[in-house]
């Protein structure tokens, strides 16, 4: 179970450690969202499970608990220096790896082959979710992502063409995975209390799931960061041959040269990464 605020604090005092803000460290002291979690992530004993940002091993131990192999990835050395004396000793099932998430999005597993069917349950630290998020969808694809996130990043990834978060992320994101559940997670759930809201969502892979080249993806970064002007004026002066492809693609499909970057569907944007192949 989770401890309680004072049993957190009291914790990271014997450590001798301050939640660092800037790495987004706010521990989940909710057994009940734990619980959550657990149960929309669907998992059995022997399932293969990343961690991100374990922290003080919370959710780590509920993993475990289940019988999952758990691989995980956290940054501080205070926190995995914890996580190495309290929960290594006595679990086979879990696996450890002091880094930076951004290197190891998928805590190593990347550097490997990565067993068929693994899932991520996280709850992530809010200052590098975005980043993140675009690392891991380079693959490999979990089958299935339970994140503990900022509302904020999570309406981001949500967000319909035509709505004002709509942009780059969305689009990677849709193109490869299904929303199938958004929870509203209050700041009281974790110490110390984040001046956000959080949300827990799940996201199941796609059975044809789309990954964008490298290219493909700094193309369309490039076009959201003048999201509001037109279109066809933005493929025409980028520099790679796979956007005027791409530009071309829709005019054949009826969009007019006004159409802007957000007003296109993410389907439509499946395009780029198919027209331009040959060029990326």
């Amino acid at each position: 179970m989770p401890l309680s605020p004072s049993q957190t604090r009291e914790l990271l005092e014997s450590m001798g450690h301050q939640p660092n803000r800037k790495l987004g460290q706010n521990f989940l002291i909710d057994g009940n969202i734990v619980r959550k979690s657990i149960a929309l992530a669907e998992l059995q004993s022997g399932d293969p499970v990343v961690e991100v940002g374990p922290g003080l091993g919370t959710l780590t131990a509920a993993l475990l608990a289940v019988g999952c192999h758990v691989q995980a990835v956290e940054r501080d050395p205070t926190l995995a220096a914890h996580l190495r004396d309290h929960l290594l000793p006595q679990h086979a099932n879990l696996q450890l790896l002091e880094g930076d998430c951004l290197d190891h999005p998928v805590a190593g597993l990347e550097e490997k082959a990565a067993p068929e069917g693994f899932s991520i349950v996280a709850n992530l630290p809010y200052a590098v979710s975005t980043p993140w998020m675009e690392a891991v969808l380079c693959g490999p694809l979990p089958r299935r992502m339970v994140l503990m996130l900022q509302k904020e990043a999570a309406d981001r990834y949500a967000s319909k063409h035509g709505t004002k978060n709509f942009g780059a992320i969305s689009i990677f994101l849709q193109s490869a995975y299904q929303i199938h559940s958004r929870h509203l997670v209050a700041a009281s759930c974790f110490y110390p209390v984040p001046k956000v809201d959080s949300v827990l969502l799940r996201l199941d892979r796609k059975e044809a799931a789309l990954t964008f080249p490298d290219k493909a993806r700094a193309c369309i970064r490039r076009i959201f960061t003048q999201r509001r002007k037109q279109l066809g004026a933005l493929c025409r002066r980028d520099p790679h041959p796979g956007a005027q492809a791409f530009y071309a693609a829709l005019q054949a499909r009826g969009y007019p040269a006004t159409v802007r970057p957000e007003e296109i569907p993410v389907s439509e944007w499946a395009l780029l990464a198919e027209t331009g192949n040959s060029d990326w």
